[in-house]
């Protein structure tokens, strides 16, 4: 925990690690909590993985199927020999043939359907050649399982997955209304990231429950497809929607969020995060975890433990007191990278020395509330918005909202003297980056 504090660009939000099938460890940093659902990004991919298998295993979903015998009223619009011969196992292991993303070029074909855009794309190679991480593939994955089934990926997943592993509160971003995008939005809690992982650790049982075929989990989690050169971690291969590590294998999502399992330690790591340093993470975790698996614990370091997680918050960005005065209403600068999507923010200083931020855009304003070195929970418009801040020793108002349904924060900043005021994303939102989006579906 203490790498993870002090990494530079990590912002660690809630962790669990279970070993030999015990939770050894369940946390978070203030004010998170481990069961509070936040947006996955591309680890929502392990669980559309988990979905094909639970198909394969009832007969509606046939890994050797070309793509298109699922969408036989495309049989038409899809004249390209290797976008033809496409088959399942093909997009599961991110292998369709194609050099690259496709997904803009897909929504540009067809704006109303990402799998006929997918599919008019022809392939660079043959499918199950070259890999390609490749959003379209998992769309398309999903958009099958969901056909086959005749349901959503939440409500197919709900009875066969969710339920059994005691994960309720779930939400996945619809596109367009019915069906789950499958390669991202789905929001679930970290406990929920690490039940996951541990059902693969343990070949798809739970408990005495059989929730996965064996051989499916042993597929989904071997390479199926070489993966450039690069960050070691995003080298050593794919499966089925899954990543092969330098130990074990992972489903992850953009900026922090992780599901490592280790089947050689018996061993599975949950987080959730904000980081864009990815690759800092695991290297985190290979340099201080895997020593310590060998290594008994003892009273004094089980002590230390309890008390440094007792202790665990996200730090405060300034705890100064806030200077009082008259409202002002602050156009938004919009210079600099990552700005969000405002017109403008209200600032008006409060009798007890917090601040309400009222952030304007053309559809109002979103209020928070902010108190010099204390997280306080705000919900403007249904948003859930944790906010803190306070002035610099450089004079600077600084402000971090922690829009918790997400893994983003809001950083806000008045300059002295400055006419404007700064609103920027310490890591740019995926889905949009109008705070308005910046929550569950």
């Amino acid at each position: 925990m203490s790498a993870l504090e002090a990494g530079p660009g990590i912002r660690p939000h809630a962790l669990v690690v279970v070993r030999r099938g015990a939770v050894v460890l369940e946390t978070a940093w203030a004010p998170y909590a481990v069961d509070r659902p936040q947006l996955l990004y591309s680890l929502s991919k392990s669980f559309t993985s988990t979905a094909v298998g639970l198909a394969r295993a009832e007969g509606l979903v046939d890994l050797d199927a070309t793509v298109l015998s699922y969408f036989p009223e495309l049989d038409a619009d899809v004249t390209d020999a290797r976008s033809r011969a496409m088959r399942v196992r093909d997009i599961a292991a991110m292998a369709s043939g194609h050099a690259a993303e496709t997904i803009d070029r897909a929504a540009t074909l067809d704006p109303a359907d990402l799998v006929r855009g997918f599919l008019r794309i022809p392939p660079d190679a043959d499918p199950g050649t070259l890999f390609a991480y490749n959003q379209p593939c998992t769309y398309t994955l999903a958009a099958i399982v969901q056909r086959a089934a005749g349901e959503s990926l939440v409500d197919y997943l709900r009875p066969r997955l969710f339920e059994p592993l005691g994960i309720s509160d779930v939400a996945w971003i619809e596109q367009p209304a019915g069906r789950n995008v499958g390669f991202s939005g789905l929001h679930a809690d970290v406990r929920a990231v690490a039940r996951l992982g541990e059902l693969y650790r343990r070949g798809g049982l739970w408990g005495e429950q059989r929730i996965l075929d064996a051989e499916w989990v042993a597929e989904a989690t071997r390479r199926h497809v070489a993966t450039p050169p690069g960050n070691p971690d995003w080298a050593q291969g794919y499966g089925f929607q899954f990543w092969m590590g330098q130990h074990g294998y992972r489903g992850d999502g953009a900026f922090g969020q992780y599901c490592v399992v280790l089947p050689e330690h018996e061993l599975v790591v949950a987080l959730t995060s904000e980081t864009p340093e990815m690759q800092s993470v695991l290297d985190a975790l290979w340099e201080h975890v895997l020593p310590a698996l060998e290594r008994p614990g003892t009273p004094v370091d089980d002590a230390a433990l309890a008390e440094q997680v007792e202790a665990l918050t996200l730090p405060h960005p300034a705890t100064g007191p806030l200077p009082g005065g008259a409202p002002e209403l602050l156009p938004v600068d919009s210079r600099g990278p990552r700005r969000a999507a405002l017109d403008a923010v209200q600032v008006t200083p409060q009798a007890d020395g917090a601040w309400v931020l009222e952030l304007v855009d053309a559809h109002g304003s979103l209020p928070v509330r902010v108190v010099p070195g204390t997280w306080t929970a705000n919900e403007p418009t249904g948003i859930p918005i944790v906010a803190s801040g306070g002035t610099t020793d450089a004079g600077d108002v600084v402000a971090d909202l922690l829009f918790v349904d997400t893994p983003h924060t809001l950083r806000v900043r008045r300059r002295p003297g400055s006419p404007t005021i700064e609103a920027a994303w310490l890591t740019e939102p995926l889905h949009g980056s109008s705070p308005r989006a910046q929550c569950r579906p």
